[in-house]
């Protein structure tokens, strides 16, 4: 974190518009101060485009509206005058049933809208708003470190108010809220999954009265939304470090609420001696990998579904575990198990149901293959068959399957790397060689129904797999002279004639 004083202050809102805004502010006779995220991120030196302002009439007066007379909000008023000057370069959107305005130019974004206090009803986390000062706007906001203003009308330009100690909170990455945290969780509880977000992307620590009242109040996050969660759990999942995120939602409770299917990985079982792995803290340091490996490009909303792969790729694992008295814990078919688990969590969650769905179905179903390749001796055959079935999501499989590997043993670790990388370089060998974007089975079901005089069929399918087997294990070549004759060998042993060859 840095100090700035308000002479620095000043420097950093040297841009033409924040000059603007607080000169026609004066015109207006209303005071404007940027408030929130913006402002921490100047002291945290982290870039943002979004530039909130808060604008305060003081005293109470009629300021006049673009669309007639009366009266209208200042926030709208002083986005109006601010558009106005800015000339046709910017583009103003009014929100009147909320008392916002937005105005764009170029890449930067400003949010207007009056000071106000705000009243919470039980069972909603939408309040009742009313007119208010700088103080009481400042007592809404959900965290100290986003409770920081800085006034821009000309007089006090660049300003600091700090009602809250934010600035100290930031020195001590502290996530703290400014007023009673039970009352701040219960009136929005949306703020629980901000709280989290922002102690994942900023790496703080929740203050520990703040933890303990999201503890207390972790069922109230039943009534929001499911879209308002996902986008919040969205944001932690792109961090840097999301593990971050997952560990503070299982300790305050509202992993098991919002994401039940995860919380069941957490715990140890032991029997007879033998325990199995924490598979909770396990997926999270395999999501921490994916998202070291795939960093910057993962924290961009293309890297997400990788991550989300990641996330659930041992997601069946509670419903597959059995004990073995010889063996031990075992998982079998967890990946498979897994696979199907994903269009429910997906449907549930409110995440798309399009092909990024079926992308992470495909990789949690695969993600044992490389690893089982891997484990032995890495074959044209084998190496030619996963490259068929993952397509082109092969060099995600990968990155998936290598961060995977999180076994404290040193020396099985780096031979499984290596192994990985033989895997890799005859991928990279068969692709060029194979053509396998564009292959496709010489052999059709239509073409086999045909010969042998079939209706839809297990035997069609049968036939269909031992010839694609066939030329993935390179018995035969990918041609469809070769495997037609093999189509008619193998359906010859199942006691399938062709058409042709019957009496009439």
């Amino acid at each position: 974190m840095r100090q700035i004083s308000r002479e620095e202050m000043q420097q950093l809102l040297s841009a033409p518009i924040f000059r603007q805004i607080g000169d026609t502010a004066d015109e207006l006779g209303v005071e404007c101060y940027v408030v929130g995220g913006y402002v921490r991120d100047l002291f945290l030196e982290r870039p943002s485009k979004d530039i909130d302002c808060v604008v305060v009439q003081t005293p109470p007066q009629s300021l006049p509206c673009k669309e007639g007379s009366g009266h209208t909000s200042p926030g709208i008023a002083l986005a109006q005058a601010v558009k106005k000057k800015l000339g046709r370069g910017a583009h103003l959107s009014v929100f009147k049933n909320f008392g916002t305005a937005q105005v764009k130019a170029g890449e930067t974004e400003l949010e207007f809208v009056g000071a106000r206090r705000e009243s919470y009803s039980h069972d909603s986390r939408k309040p009742v708003v009313e007119d208010g000062t700088l103080e009481d706007d400042l007592d809404r906001r959900d965290f100290t470190i986003n409770a920081l203003a800085v006034c821009l009308n000309r007089a006090r330009f660049g300003e600091l108010i700090d009602r809250f100690d934010g600035l100290w909170d930031m020195e001590d990455r502290l996530i703290a809220t400014p007023l009673d945290p039970d009352i701040t969780f219960s009136d929005d509880p949306l703020r629980m999954m901000r709280c989290v977000r922002f102690a994942t992307q900023l790496r703080f620590q929740i203050e520990e009265e703040t933890q303990e009242a999201l503890m207390r109040n972790a069922e109230r996050i039943r009534i929001i939304s499911q879209e308002r969660i996902i986008d919040e759990l969205n944001k932690i999942i792109l961090s840097p470090r999301p593990s971050i995120g997952f560990v503070e939602l299982s300790r305050a409770g509202l992993l098991p609420i919002i994401f039940p299917e995860l919380a069941a990985l957490e715990g140890v079982e032991v029997r007879n001696g033998r325990g199995h792995k924490d598979n909770f803290y396990h997926t999270l340091e395999v999501l921490d990998n994916v998202a070291k490996a795939s960093s910057p490009r993962g924290e961009r909303e293309e890297g997400l579904w990788l991550r989300w792969a990641a996330l659930l790729h041992d997601i069946g694992k509670p419903r597959s575990k059995r004990w073995d008295p010889v063996g031990g814990w075992t998982f079998k078919n967890h990946n498979y198990i897994g696979q199907r688990m994903v269009a429910d969590i997906f449907r549930r969650m409110k995440l798309p149901m399009d092909e990024r769905m079926h992308y992470v179905e495909r990789l949690v179903g695969l993600h044992m293959r490389p690893i089982a390749i891997a484990d032995e001796e890495v074959t044209d055959s084998a190496v030619r068959r996963l490259l068929f079935e993952a397509g082109p999501d092969i060099d995600d499989l990968m990155t998936l399957c290598e961060a995977d590997i999180t076994t404290g043993n040193a020396e099985r670790k780096q031979q499984f790397l290596r192994n990985f990388q033989l895997v890799r370089e005859k991928l990279a060998d068969l692709q060029a060689r194979d053509n396998y974007r564009t292959w496709t089975n010489p052999i059709t079901g239509e073409e086999i129904m045909e010969t042998f005089g079939l209706g839809p069929c297990r035997e069609v399918g049968v036939l269909k797999q031992l010839v694609k087997d066939a030329i993935w294990e390179s018995r035969i070549p990918s041609d469809h002279d070769a495997a037609r004759q093999l189509m008619l060998d193998e359906a010859r042993k199942m006691g399938l004639t062709p058409v042709a060859a019957n009496p009439s």
